[in-house]
């Protein structure tokens, strides 16, 4: 259960602010629903309390968790497969579409790592700025820094 005023980040959507908890009347019966505030553009989503967890509402993660992180996009020795540019674009949006910071990390990794390589096609340079910013905005939140703080440890590790 969030309450309003607390953060939760919205899978592929990123970050945002519970505005307010609003009672709906939908198909005969009245059912609660956050009002969600995704910080990057001010969208606002209305996700029912029941189904929540089912479509991936979560809390931002914690601090002692921001080293994980780290890690996974510090690994330089992933294997990456040699499928073609559209079918790692599918397999790279499922994976940001699970909410998972670390599923979005690994999605950063493999993308930079894949363009040392060989050049990106469009989507997927727009998925790399897409989990870019994702991580950036929520590791920014969990550790109570800067945005510009998270963009340059971020960069340095892949320079």
């Amino acid at each position: 259960m969030f309450a309003k005023g607390d953060m939760a980040v919205y899978p592929a959507h990123g970050v945002g602010v519970i505005k307010d908890i609003e009672t709906k009347h939908v198909a005969g019966a009245d059912h609660l629903f956050y009002v969600l505030e995704i910080l990057e553009n001010r969208m606002r989503i209305m996700i029912p309390t029941n189904s929540s967890k089912k479509v991936g509402l979560r809390a931002i993660v914690g601090k002692d968790e921001v080293a994980g992180i780290f890690a996974i996009l510090s690994e330089k020795d992933v294997e990456l497969g040699t499928q073609t540019w559209n079918r790692r674009y599918r397999e790279y949006m499922e994976k940001i579409k699970t909410g998972s910071v670390r599923e979005v990390a690994v999605v950063l990794r493999d993308l930079f790592l894949l363009s040392v390589d060989k050049d990106l096609s469009y989507g997927e340079r727009k998925m790399l700025d897409t989990a870019r910013n994702l991580l950036v905005k929520e590791l920014s939140l969990a550790q109570d820094v800067k945005e510009d703080e998270v963009s340059k440890d971020i960069e340095a590790i892949f320079s």
